[in-house]
């Protein structure tokens, strides 16, 4: 989840206690041993005796593990407008909702059935990923990779560390950082020993990237809250700092960290380490790559991993020819999505996060991307049967990216203490800042339709807002709208 909240690890510390056992006069034990033997006989070689008189219950009966995922069915009946907005009313109307704009559809039909103000723009959050993910699905390969790669430098005894705009290369001494299956800078290291040369110098060469590291909107304290780090094309698991968790203080010079984590691993001097250009031709020495889109599309919906987002979104503007800068990334993202034929009205984005309070998009966008990633056949504009209307959209891949309620990614511990009827239905991106929370995704009802929906609260603290959305969406899945 995006957003400025810190999140506490404790620690459970154990307590051994002693115990003192009072020896009383052998004349009482007689006795009390005795007393014992009056009131219960036991045999030496029957079950009670030897478990000092308990009886052994039989074993329970086996129990067979049965599978009970299975596809919507294609008979359940239509929801009406009428009967969702009846069973939304009454959470629809909580003031802990603040500013309030929301849409809801029918997965099966595309028809908007339910909304309020959902033209109204807003603060996403993190739901703003939906937009980049999107985009990338649209104009990225699933397999599309992204290259770290290391250079003989334009003086004797110097190499150069060249950000291909990977974030998730991984320092962690046995390969598993805090990415799924992403690059080793370990292996860079073997491939630059296996060459035999001799080196004193690292040269870290961000020059992939262009403009300002940070975003508007973006707070510099974001960076020790561990919600961003600046951006850079080359990184050492996100910039984290010490320990590997979601929101792990981040450095403010993630690719210097990453030349001195190179040159540590080669036994260099760390003072020797600068930033600076590769010479064009350069000799390449060694390279790796990182792990498809679609797994790192995984890791950022789960999540919320803002850097993901960011790098995401750069990746697509290297991919369309725009710079690869927050202004060349949103641009990216905006000219794929409308040539997919989505209705950018109201659209305003500083960056692809949605870490930025100045960005602001309609719910109505962000519910009709999810609408038309559960109906793969079905346009981005209705009416229009030109636009995104190839079977088998890509876009269907996100909806195995979003987090489950109760189970997974940033819905792990909702839905946990109340609004239970929503755990392991509600799939969707989370969105919070201190000044705005979002839902975004999709829900099976109790009639076994498929419901998409946009859910938006603004000017609310999120611990008053996130219950509130949380009870929306539970009563999307409680709905037999029918």
């Amino acid at each position: 989840m995006a957003g400025r909240n810190k999140q506490n690890i404790g620690g459970l510390e154990a307590r051994r206690r002693r115990r003192t056992w009072i020896v009383v006069s052998s004349a009482l034990v007689v006795v009390v041993v005795a007393a014992a033997a009056v009131v219960l006989t036991l045999k030496p070689w029957t079950e009670e005796f030897r478990h000092g008189g308990l009886t052994i219950a039989a074993p329970p009966s086996p129990v067979k593990a049965l599978p009970q995922v299975a596809p919507a069915p294609t008979t359940a009946p239509a929801p009406s407008a009428g009967g969702l907005a009846a069973a939304l009313a009454p959470v629809a109307a909580s003031p802990d909702l603040g500013v309030f704009s929301a849409s809801v559809s029918d997965g099966d039909t595309g028809n908007v059935l339910w909304g309020m103000d959902p033209d109204k723009p807003m603060i996403p959050s993190s739901t703003a990923k939906v937009l980049v993910t999107s985009a990338a699905l649209l104009g990225l390969p699933a397999d599309h990779r992204l290259t770290t790669r290391v250079v003989m430098g334009s003086a004797p005894g110097e190499l150069v560390l060249i950000g291909g705009g990977d974030p998730t290369l991984t320092a962690q001494p046995d390969g598993k950082g805090y990415y799924t299956d992403s690059a080793k800078l370990s292996d860079l290291v073997t491939q630059i020993k296996a060459s035999g040369q001799k080196f004193d110098t690292v040269v870290v060469d961000t020059s992939a990237y262009a403009g300002p590291t940070m975003a508007p909107g973006w707070d510099p304290a974001d960076i020790g809250d561990g919600s961003i780090a600046p951006m850079e094309s080359v990184m050492i698991d996100g910039g984290r700092l010490g320990t590997l968790w979601d929101y792990s203080p981040r450095s403010g010079t993630p690719a210097l960290d990453a030349g001195k984590a190179l040159a540590g691993a080669l036994g260099l001097d760390q003072a020797r380490v600068r930033t600076g250009n590769a010479i064009a031709g350069a000799t390449q020495i060694a390279s790796v790559q990182s792990a498809p889109l679609r797994t790192r599309l995984m890791d950022m919906m789960l999540h919320s991993d803002n850097l993901l987002a960011e790098a995401v979104g750069r990746e697509l503007a290297a991919a369309t020819g725009f710079e690869q800068s927050f202004t060349g990334a949103v641009t990216a993202v905006e000219t794929v999505l409308k040539a997919a034929g989505f209705d950018l009205t109201g659209l305003t984005m500083q960056d692809n996060s949605g870490l930025s309070t100045d960005d602001r998009i309609p719910p109505r966008l962000l519910n009709r991307i999810l609408t038309v990633a559960a109906l793969p056949n079905t346009s981005a504009s209705q009416g229009d049967s030109s636009a995104a209307e190839t079977p088998g959209s890509p876009l269907t891949a996100m909806l195995d990216y979003l987090p489950v309620a109760g189970a997974t990614g940033s819905l792990a511990t909702r839905y946990t203490i109340r609004d239970h009827d929503g755990a392991g239905w509600v799939r969707a991106k989370t969105g919070t800042l201190s000044v705005a929370s979002a839902l975004v995704g999709y829900v099976l009802d109790r009639d076994g339709r498929v419901l998409t929906f946009a859910l938006m609260s603004n000017e609310r603290p999120p611990e008053a807002s996130r219950p509130a959305l949380d009870a929306v969406a539970a009563a999307l899945r409680n709905c037999g709208c029918s």
